[in-house]
């Protein structure tokens, strides 16, 4: 699942949890950027948490353009790719 701020890959686990991890390579930009997406990401996804399927292992990798936007903006864009992936929750 791709969008401008962020590419997300999920995976079914065996578990009813959502395990997370978060990547942001030397493209994004020095340690201090590659920090601020990653507690960007990390902030949006808190938000989005109540409406992401369970049962799943995410991992997103930041992009470049994702240090010019606030958390808000990407958790929006994060509940767009979820919606669009179809993903089946597993908590029932």
């Amino acid at each position: 699942m791709v969008s401008p701020y962020v590419v997300v890959y999920a995976v079914k686990n065996r578990f009813n949890d959502i395990r997370l991890g978060i990547t942001a390579g030397k493209k994004i930009g020095k340690a201090v950027a590659r920090n601020r997406a990653k507690r960007v990401i990390t902030a949006a996804f808190r938000q989005a948490l109540p409406q992401i399927p369970t049962g799943y292992d995410y991992v997103i990798v930041a992009r470049s353009r994702i240090l010019t936007v606030k958390s808000t903006v990407v958790a929006e864009s994060l509940l767009k790719l979820f919606k669009s992936a179809d993903l089946k929750d597993n908590s029932k």
